[in-house]
């Protein structure tokens, strides 16, 4: 039995420790505040905040895990090289934690180490700065925080007088103490995907169905797969997954996002764990699911080979106050759909535009793609969030 500390305990988390717990792993569940959704399924709770190194130590020290899966960005991942140095394992490695948290990293080593096709990209730390990184890659651009996640802090600049919101904007949405924002050029894409790449530590490095997805405000509202990509396209994009994942090294689950352009395939993103967008594979759409994908690569397991099963599609459930103690109508309705499932993440606390769920539904391969998701659309809004 291997001792699992997870830093960060989202729904994304929770389904990566129901996936470990089922191959008898025991799982030590840290978050920034109490009962988080991967905490209600973990054998251990633990609540501090991730960015205080001094924190950090003092649980690991505690709980001397086997392994440490870090699955948000907010944390001192400069630690994690000392980790490894005690002889545990970070997942996928303290090399590829440390590039991935913070997106000035990653997109360097993406453009300018590794040659791969990005849009057109500038730093700014300051609204000043942000002003004439502007000037540099043009209007339309879209401006993050190099850390946050989910979209947060995200926005589209389309005329002068958005440069300052665009900085506040992403300012706000930021995680930890980084300022320091990334402006990149708009790519004129005509879909994007995510890749799911699954790294092993003996065996080769495999490629899930591409997922295509829809977004909001930054954050993802509906994925479906497999997404259209012609062969071509598919054949370039798995080519650059494996080589960014191949240069961070470790293993496990990546999330890699790509833009598909008139004039070929960009890389946009990369998170090193479970994606957003693959909660779709909850669906049955593959013979794992990207969470039972992440479980056997963290622990070595082998996976002989992905293999796409159904079409499948998923839309999310969205909170629309602030509040506390949710709770959810028309969950019969929902489940009156047929190839249909719910899951509801338990997050204690509501906020707009929160995530809170997800609707799931299915169709065997070769379906309409937009049926499938006009499915999971209705019944993601068959269910209201309530909160006191």
């Amino acid at each position: 039995m291997k001792k699992i500390m997870l830093l960060g305990s989202g729904e994304l988390g929770k389904e990566f420790v129901i996936a470990v717990k089922r191959l008898g792993h025991y799982v030590i569940a840290v978050d920034s505040y109490f009962d988080a959704p991967a905490q209600q399924v973990a054998d251990v709770r633990e609540v501090i905040n991730m960015l205080d190194g001094a924190e950090l130590d003092r649980l690991v020290a505690k709980h001397l895990p086997d392994i440490i899966v870090p699955e948000i960005e907010a944390i001192r991942t400069e630690q994690f090289y000392e980790y490894e140095n005690q002889g545990i394992k970070v997942v996928p490695s303290a090399k590829a934690a440390n590039f991935t948290m913070n997106r000035k990293a990653i997109r360097d080593l993406a453009a300018k180490e590794l040659k791969l096709k990005t849009a057109k990209y500038e730093y700014a730390n300051s609204l000043e700065e942000l002003i004439a990184a502007v000037k540099v890659i043009g209007i339309p651009c879209v401006v993050k925080p190099l850390m946050s996640s989910s979209g947060k802090g995200q926005s589209v600049i389309k005329n002068k007088e958005d440069i300052q919101k665009a900085w506040n904007y992403a300012q706000a949405g930021k995680r930890g103490d980084y300022t320091e924002v990334i402006a990149e050029t708009f790519v004129k894409f005509n879909s994007e995907i995510t890749l799911l790449t699954v790294t092993q530590k003996n065996g080769n490095t495999l490629f899930c169905p591409p997922i295509g997805h829809r977004q909001e405000r930054g954050d993802y509202q509906e994925s479906w797969q497999p997404a259209e990509i012609n062969p071509e396209q598919l054949k370039e994009a798995q080519a650059m997954a494996a080589k960014v994942t191949k240069a961070l090294t470790g293993e496990g689950i990546w999330g890699v996002e790509f833009f598909l352009a008139d004039d070929g395939v960009y890389f946009s993103e990369l998170s090193p764990r479970p994606h957003d967008t693959g909660m779709v594979t909850l669906a049955g759409t593959q013979n794992f699911s990207e969470f039972e994908l992440h479980a056997r690569a963290v622990l070595g397991l082998p996976i002989p080979e992905i293999t796409l099963e159904r079409m499948g599609a998923s839309a999310v459930i969205l909170a629309d106050k602030e509040g506390i103690e949710p709770t959810y109508i028309g969950l019969e309705n929902a489940m009156n759909h047929k190839q249909s499932d719910v899951r509801i993440f338990g997050k204690p606390v509501t906020r707009p535009y929160r995530r809170m769920g997800v609707a799931l539904t299915y169709d065997k391969v070769g379906s309409d793609v937009n049926k499938v998701k006009e499915r999971a659309m209705e019944i993601a809004k068959e269910i209201r969030v309530q909160s006191s």
